[in-house]
């Protein structure tokens, strides 16, 4: 008998992971000079994901790209993401108009514990279009606010002209029970605001460390540092999550590019608990 790879990807592989559908995009919003959210209307029966997943999107004749889902997981019906335009798949994304498709696979991979999180204090650290992934969590917890003890969002960028949902974080700003801090490694002649990497808020924030859920997402320099400084205020290691997106070609881990040590990141994450992966995410050799 005759064992063809069609056959062995079908037994290995569900073909609706494999197979994109067709999302309509109903809004498309320009944030900085190099990222851009595209809001897309699923084809049926709306689309769940829990916080921290991430699909992989395909534009036609060009290629497939990784992207993390940024919008309210409460919503089934709008399916959001926030993308940066680094390369020819998203470049070519950028382009796109209200009424274009879009293919889509997935939701793929790990979760930010939020749900689990509930009745400790919560600490996001977030660096550039990181705040993008971690965008649904914060949903979340303000939408189950009364469940959370103290919850503090760290946010830092290169320049103020690269902020993400400004306005957005203008309003989260403005709640009494919402602590938000920002600031950016270069400051233009108008910002009033923190200058400096992210980390240097870590010990100017308030929360109580050993009963504290942290969640980093950012350049891997960028989450090394959260990470140590974390440590330093005493926020348990079990009780801290990073997120680890690289490298990430078919979403099911087939292709085996994004492997990093023995775990492939897009089955085993993007999400990973540090503790899990402390030992390789130290090595930059990986």
């Amino acid at each position: 008998m005759t064992v063809t790879l069609e056959k062995l990807t079908k037994d290995i592989v569900p073909s609706q992971e494999m197979i994109p559908e067709y999302f309509r995009i109903i809004r498309t919003q320009k944030n900085t000079h190099d990222t851009f959210t595209i809001e897309l209307e699923p084809p049926k029966n709306g689309f769940s994901f829990a916080p921290g997943q991430f699909n992989m999107l395909y534009m036609f004749g060009v290629g497939e790209v990784p992207i993390s889902i940024s919008g309210d997981p409460s919503d089934r019906n709008t399916l959001t993401h926030t993308i940066r335009a680094v390369g020819s798949v998203t470049r070519a994304m950028q382009k796109l108009k209200k009424g274009d498709f879009v293919g889509v696979r997935g939701p793929f991979g790990t979760h930010w514990p939020a749900e689990e999180s509930k009745g400790n204090d919560i600490v996001i650290v977030a660096g550039g279009i990181g705040l993008a992934p971690l965008r649904p969590s914060i949903y979340h917890i303000l939408s189950n606010r009364e469940k959370y003890g103290k919850v503090v969002l760290l946010y830092g960028t290169r320049m103020p002209k690269d902020i993400l949902y400004r306005k957005e974080l203008e309003q989260w700003r403005a709640r009494f029970d919402l602590e938000v801090l920002a600031t950016v490694d270069r400051a233009a002649s108008d910002w009033k605001g923190n200058v400096g990497v992210v980390t240097t808020l870590i010990p100017r924030s308030h929360f109580d460390p050993p009963n504290t859920v942290a969640m980093v997402c950012g350049p891997e320099i960028m989450m090394r540092f959260s990470v140590q400084d974390l440590l330093k205020r005493g926020v348990p290691v079990e009780n801290i999550y990073v997120s680890m997106e690289r490298n990430m070609k078919c979403g099911i881990g087939f292709c085996g590019h994004c492997q990093c040590g023995p775990t492939f990141i897009c089955k085993d994450g993007p999400v990973y608990p540090y503790n899990a992966v402390k030992d390789i995410f130290i090595k930059r050799e990986i």
